[in-house]
């Protein structure tokens, strides 16, 4: 549920993103109540790496998974404890980066990690503690045979201590069953390491992918929902090895607003259109098809907006791209919408500013806002204008 006031999203550049540092914290609570003292809780900052600036101490660590995210920990002088250093593409050289800076945990995805690691550690004549990936029907991940295989080899691989096992299979999850039962995979994966093996994990690294509902006035109730039907097996499964629960989209979603502004407004054919300042290049909903669902809206009306409210009047939201597809909502109830009004667009705190295609149009890119615990607003990056990314590096050259 949205805390902020609204005299906040009055106050910022459009268009712009605001997220909430109160509300992060709240969520980040929500989850470690539910999982309980023995399980920790771990941010995925490719979510949103704006919230590191925010980060609360209930997250004992940080998923990192490429080098420039791993800048950003630098820049902001995370601690190199709280990361684990994961990803699928991982270099050398990049390996060698985040295991210089002191990256707690590197999980390994294929037999090349482990190389890289391994030659990266023993030329430093260190132990790297390790997390092998186990893949899911995806290109993520080692085959199950693999990480038996590598487990079962783990003295051949020097400068290396298997710690134990990732473990993740895909996001927005909408079944508490399903991840549930996934846990009992695991824990007979768990099983047969110990009886074949005689490998007994320190730690599980495990991503429930837990499902955030962006359409719904009951999201808040529902998610926590969902969060209550896991935790009894989260807790059990704490009981046996360490466990640390990494999420990025629920734990940040709902901390995210996206204030754009009405620059147009018009009737094609019998349905009125909104023009924003904003558009699908900057805000993306999971889910969402052509506009035909609508996300949770504030309405601020503008200090000129004189328009009587008509309960029944439906508007199309559409941004400033040159494409039919930049639909942002179909048949909003917006009652007097008017040319100056802010909108506010709700529950855009995790992937939402990365995951459009930001440079279309060579529009500028957004304002970012992080709104303190103590109601103070701070900018964290400027306006940026895209143009200079879409021609040659040395212009006078081409012309």
């Amino acid at each position: 549920m949205q805390t902020v006031n609204n005299d906040v999203f009055r106050g910022v550049a459009s268009p712009a993103y605001v997220f909430s540092e109160q509300e992060f914290i709240d969520r980040a609570t929500l989850v470690k109540t539910a999982f309980g003292e023995d399980t920790d809780i771990c941010f995925s900052i490719k979510a949103n790496p704006f919230l590191l600036a925010v980060l609360p101490d209930v997250f004992s660590k940080i998923e990192v998974c490429s080098p420039g995210e791993l800048e950003i920990c630098k820049a902001l002088k995370i601690d190199p404890s709280r990361i684990i250093f994961s990803g699928v593409n991982k270099s050398r050289e990049e390996t060698e980066r985040a295991i210089d800076y002191g990256a707690a945990l590197v999980t390994a995805e294929s037999y090349r990690h482990l190389d890289h690691i391994s030659s990266v550690a023993s030329e430093r004549g260190i132990t790297v503690d390790v997390l092998v990936r186990l893949s899911c029907e995806s290109q993520f991940g080692m085959d199950k045979s693999d990480v038996f295989k590598v487990i079962a080899d783990r003295a051949s691989y020097p400068g290396i201590n298997i710690v134990g096992i990732h473990y993740f299979t895909g996001t927005q999850k909408t079944r508490p069953k399903e991840i549930i039962k996934e846990i009992s995979r695991l824990n007979k994966i768990l099983d047969r390491l110990e009886e074949e093996l005689g490998f007994v994990p320190e730690r599980i690294e495990y991503g429930t992918g837990l499902a955030v509902d962006y359409f719904s006035a009951e999201a808040d109730e529902s998610e926590a929902a969902r969060l209550n039907d896991i935790s009894e097996c989260i807790r059990e499964l704490s009981k046996r090895v360490h466990v640390t629960v990494e999420m990025g989209r629920f734990f940040a979603a709902p901390c995210g607003h996206y204030v754009t502004t009405v620059v147009d407004t018009k009737t094609n054919d019998g349905l009125n259109y909104a023009i924003l300042d904003g558009g699908l290049h900057q805000l993306k909903y999971d889910g969402q098809i052509q506009g035909m669902q609508v996300p949770m809206i504030t309405h601020l009306k503008g200090a000129d907006n004189e328009r009587a409210a008509d309960e029944d009047e439906k508007w199309t939201l559409c941004g400033s791209l040159c494409t039919t597809a930049d639909v942002i909502a179909r048949n909003a109830s917006l009652p007097g919408l008017s040319i100056g009004d802010r909108l506010v667009l709700h529950r855009t705190g995790a992937y939402s500013i990365y995951e459009g295609f930001s440079m279309f149009l060579s529009r500028d890119l957004p304002s970012v806002y992080v709104l303190d615990k103590d109601g103070g607003l701070h900018l964290m990056r400027k306006r940026i204008e895209t143009a200079q990314f879409n021609m040659p590096e040395d212009l006078a050259e081409w012309l």
